[in-house]
């Protein structure tokens, strides 16, 4: 039996290595993918494993998923898909907390089943801004709920997050050092954990309903809001510029007196609303020059409360409609928006206006606003001559904006993307994302090169760039990962994870039932996950939950899959990547995400089990 394995040199030196690993991760002192790098070039080193294996991790399917799966997400943000959704949670939610709350939890948990987790926060960071910008929802009663369930629907697929990439490499290594005449061990499918998934979202979106909402209201108590986040600038704007309202069509009408107006002129009626783009023929322009021409038939891109541009559209016989048929792309977030800009001492446009400058021709921005020793002009804006310190509103294109900026005559202070954003893709991306999918569900290729597929088609069709999709891949995740993988290897093969295992049984009541056994698998690999990366615990445990299935007469899938799914059970620290990404934003305090994660966490550990005995039931 293991207990009975003697403690071998080649054991001591891979448990050495564990704790090594645990403590630099533990006490930071040097970083996690080095740590990661010693740690390989050691195993390689000493022979622990073949030299012509040790760098196998960097080409196994469990990276090259990763890696797919990050510039996957990257493609569907440079087609402004989450910005879109960020719009249609709003409409649906209908400006009730908890509706809108839950909504925006369900779809980041289902978008988080084919992503990895990081990424999908990183998505969805700005995203909520804007929910909590337009619904007056905090950012602290937004995040947790938020991450959670992006956490707990990775668990829909097995490309949800890096452990589970990981579990079916680790499963296959698993078979070379299994015992004479035991089965071999399947990879599972891309939907093998779906049960879990569905009751672990299902479960994170009730607790929040019920509890864990009320536990955040109490926590909110202290205020400290007033940090505008970039991507909140609906809220802030209005609030200091008094520029609010909606964006609005309005086509000219053969009645109307604006046909033969040049933009200046209409611009100066009475009441008009902020006029920011017009389509005459086939020009479109996002902040036209104050001399194009208004003809029967142009659209006009307005922004401004509804009532007002109402008002206008009837006094100047304008057709409107809120529904941006013709502009769409245009006004999409993703690719234009509302800017602030500080003018330097050296800038060029000191004593000019942004009529002399010529602003809309020469750079296609609008100038909104202008903040001046806490005044803020709107009236004739374009007329007054600008001085060094001037804060500046703009409206434009963001490519337009970066390309202005780099001249350095101002200096944008408000977050926005740099890189060339591609509605007009919009589809493709879908269509492409959507394929993926398919083919994943038919299971015939492998889930890595299924990945890769959308990939090349993303990259084909001009989705993403090259360069774009290189920049998307975290490459201390890749390394992370793929350095850590033979440390698992080693567990397995040097009889380390059965000297383990063995000697758990030893110290546990004889006769304990396999899901007691998986509690504390699922407990131990929690703990572990606090105090190294997720990908460090599941490497480290999976190899010892098998070997203690195969001792206690267990499943060893249902051992592993309950690990792996452990391994992300981290609600409580920022060792995991999506809580690190919320607790500054939303000024979380430590015994705040205890205090709310803990009993979430416990939730967890009971569905993993519970579930996992269930589906594997049948092939006791």
């Amino acid at each position: 039996m293991e207990s009975g394995l003697t403690l071998t040199n080649d054991m001591r030196l891979v448990l050495g290595l564990v704790g090594f690993s645990m403590a630099m991760f533990l006490f930071d002192r040097i970083r996690a993918d080095l740590v990661a790098l010693v740690v390989l070039v050691v195993l390689g080193v000493t022979g622990l494993v073949a030299p012509e294996e040790i760098f196998s991790g960097f080409s196994g399917n469990a990276v090259i998923s990763i890696m797919a799966t990050m510039v996957l997400g990257a493609g569907l943000d440079r087609t402004g898909a989450l910005n879109r959704l960020a719009g249609w949670l709003l409409r649906r939610g209908h400006g009730k907390e908890k509706r809108l709350l839950a909504m925006t939890s369900l779809v980041a948990g289902l978008n988080s089943s084919f992503m990895q987790n990081p990424s999908v926060m990183s998505l969805y960071l700005p995203v909520a801004a804007r929910l909590s910008a337009r619904s007056g929802l905090s950012m602290s009663r937004l995040l947790l709920p938020l991450a959670a369930a992006i956490v707990m629907g990775a668990a829909l697929t097995m490309v949800g997050n890096s452990p589970l990439i990981l579990l079916n490499d680790l499963l296959v290594s698993a078979n070379n050092n299994l015992p004479s005449g035991t089965a071999t061990l399947e990879q599972l499918p891309m939907f093998a954990p779906a049960p879990v998934g569905i009751t672990l979202l299902a479960a994170a979106l009730l607790y929040f309903h019920f509890y864990g909402n009320r536990k955040l209201a109490e926590l909110e108590g202290g205020g400290g809001e007033e940090n505008v986040t970039p991507a909140r600038t609906e809220s802030y704007f209005a609030r200091t510029y008094g520029i609010e309202g909606d964006v609005f069509e309005l086509v000219v009408s053969p009645e109307s007196p604006l046909v033969g107006m040049a933009v200046a002129e209409a611009e100066s009626l009475h009441n008009a609303p902020l006029l920011l783009a017009l389509k005459s023929g086939n020009d479109t322009r996002l902040a036209p020059p104050a001399d194009m021409r208004i003809w029967v038939g142009s659209v006009l891109g307005v922004m401004g409360p509804r009532q007002q541009v109402a008002d206008f559209a009837q006094n100047q016989f304008l057709r409107m409609s809120s529904r941006l048929r013709n502009l769409g792309d245009l006004f999409n977030p993703a690719r234009a928006g509302i800017s602030e800009a500080v003018l330097p001492p050296t800038s060029r446009f000191i004593g000019k206006s942004a009529r002399e400058l010529r602003l809309r021709k020469q750079l296609g921005i609008s100038l909104l606003a202008i903040n001046r020793d806490k005044q803020v002009i709107r009236e004739d804006v374009r007329s007054v001559p600008l001085r060094a310190g001037d804060m500046l509103v703009f409206h434009s294109i963001w490519q337009d904006l970066a390309q202005a900026a780099e001249s350095r005559d101002f200096a944008v202070v408000t977050d926005y993307p740099k890189g060339e954003q591609r509605p007009h893709k919009f589809k493709i991306a879908m269509a492409i994302f959507a394929f993926t999918i398919l083919i994943a569900l038919t299971g015939k290729l492998p889930v890595s090169l299924t990945l890769m597929t959308g990939v090349a088609g993303m990259l084909l069709t001009g989705v993403l760039k090259m360069d774009e999709a290189y920049a998307a891949i975290s490459w201390k995740t890749v390394f992370l990962t793929a350095c850590l993988i033979p440390l698992g290897w080693a567990m397995d093969s040097s009889g380390a994870a059965a000297w383990v295992a063995g000697n758990t049984l030893d110290r546990l009541p004889e006769g304990t039932p396999p899901w007691l056994l998986q509690i504390v698998v699922a407990v131990l690999t929690t703990a572990f996950s606090l105090v190294i990366s997720h990908v460090g615990a599941t490497i480290v445990m999976v190899p010892i939950a098998i070997n203690l299935a195969l001792a206690v007469g267990g499943d060893p899938t249902a051992f592993a899959l309950v690990t792996a799914l452990s391994a992300s059970n981290n609600f409580m620290t920022a060792s995991n990547p999506v809580m690190s990404m919320v607790t500054g934003p939303a000024n979380y305090a430590s015994r705040d995400l205890w205090r709310v994660g803990a009993p979430l966490s416990a939730l967890y550990t009971l569905i993993v089990v519970v579930v996992v005995n269930l589906m594997f039931w049948g092939g006791r």
